[in-house]
């Protein structure tokens, strides 16, 4: 089934999980990595830190429309404590707690992310230093993490990182290494240097041995989910998200999979081409790796190795996996930029789209849509993880500066907000 539209004409591959199971309940040890009560903890926390806010919900009637589906509701997570994308709310969040349980074994007592902001508690932050390796928005978290809290920071990236993302990471303080390799090989530099200095990895993928910090990432991301829920008219049936090491995908599947069993909505991964290890995963069943330069241009979601925690619950909990090239994520940057009919104008990096492009594939698509369930009932939720984080190549992509961009979305609210008073 196809519908006549100025949608942009995109290719998928899709397929249906073979090892979903709708049945097989949440649990205690899925609870144990994502939570309500963790939820609440990282809400308690992040909600008193300066600047929070939930970021907006929109809806976009016209996309809905030309996708034959009922409604279509996007997450707008660039303006997520000025940095641009969801990962505040991981990385940094991540950073504090590692902060907290450090420096309380050594003071002995329990101490909250807010005690951190103290004179005698940051005086001790200072003879700390935490690590990363990042394709750009997570280190850039963590570096703006160890700022607020006063502690060193070394970030690392890979030959493929742009210098836009590197000096967006270094504007927080932060020293930057760059490395030879791709994303997981940075990821085995960052923690080999760790060992060797006695700094602390703040990784959102976690290994055998290390899983505490990659727990305390996706239970801080759970709090945008709680956001958008909060948001929405009305629950979703269906929901996109895109994936890199799985720990975002994770955090939003989860979220849904505690609270709603077997009748939560449609969960859709969504994969560049160049690195879909949660895709060949699930087709062998069992984890395998992407390996090689894994170039494509969503480089958040550059990444050749699941996270093993994210798998303990997209393994079951994952519907079905869409993989999509890099020119469908242009198309999708270049549709929000200028969208159809009145939807809203949103600046969405190139990692922010691969749930839209997979979504409007998917609809141009017979067997796409009969495996996705997608009809005139659907109610799409996308989560846009990013904004224009690297503006040189939003630029050279979507043929207008960000700024540009921006600049029409605030007029068209300015004009939607005086037709409404009026």
């Amino acid at each position: 089934m196809t519908h006549p539209s100025p949608l942009p004409t995109l290719p998928v591959a899709c397929f249906a999980n073979p090892g979903a199971n709708r049945m097989t309940p949440y649990g205690a040890r899925r609870s144990d990595i994502l939570g309500a009560d963790a939820l609440a903890q990282a809400q308690h926390e992040l909600s008193q830190w300066p600047g929070y806010a939930a970021t907006p919900l929109h809806s976009l009637p016209a996309l809905a429309q030309a996708l034959g589906v009922a409604a279509v509701h996007y997450k707008d997570e660039g303006s997520r404590f000025g940095l641009g994308s969801f990962k505040a709310l991981g990385g940094a969040y991540a950073v504090a707690r590692l902060l907290c349980r450090e420096l309380g074994t050594r003071l002995g007592r329990t101490l909250s992310t807010q005690d951190l902001r103290t004179p005698e508690l940051r005086a001790l932050c200072a003879g700390i230093t935490v690590t990363c390796a990042t394709d750009g928005n997570h280190g850039r978290s963590v570096a703006w993490g160890a700022q607020q809290f006063g502690c060193a920071c070394v970030i690392y990236i890979h030959a493929t990182v742009s210098e836009g993302r590197k000096q967006a990471i270094a504007q927080y303080g932060a020293e930057v290494v760059r490395t030879a390799g791709n994303y997981d090989d940075a990821v085995r530099q960052a923690d080999h240097d760790a060992q060797a200095h006695g700094r602390f990895v703040i990784s959102d993928t976690s290994y055998p041995g290390y899983m505490d910090v990659p727990r305390d990432v996706m239970q801080g991301y759970q709090l945008m989910v709680e956001e958008a829920v909060q948001q929405l008219p009305q629950r979703p049936t269906h929901v996109f998200v895109q994936a890199g090491v799985g720990g975002l995908a994770a955090a939003v599947c989860g979220y849904f999979w505690e609270r709603d069993a077997g009748d939560r909505p449609c969960f859709v991964v969504v994969e560049p081409d160049k690195a879909d290890c949660l895709a060949q995963s699930a087709q062998a069943r069992q984890l395998t790796a992407v390996t090689g330069d894994i170039d494509t241009l969503m480089a958040g979601l550059a990444c050749g190795e699941v996270s093993h925690l994210a798998w303990e619950i997209l393994d079951k909990g994952t519907d079905a996996f869409c993989v999509i090239p890099d020119a469908a994520a242009v198309a999708a940057m270049r549709l929000l930029a200028h969208p159809l009919g009145q939807d809203p104008i949103l600046v969405a990096g190139e990692s922010a789209v691969a749930g839209v492009a997979a979504a409007i594939a998917a609809s141009q698509d017979a067997a796409a849509r009969t495996t996705l369930g997608l009809n005139a009932d659907s109610r799409i939720l996308f989560f846009g993880s990013e904004s224009a984080t690297d503006p040189v190549l939003y630029a050279q992509l979507v043929g207008e500066s960000a700024a540009s961009v921006a600049a029409r979305a605030a007029d068209q609210a300015t004009t939607a907000a005086t037709r409404g008073m009026a």
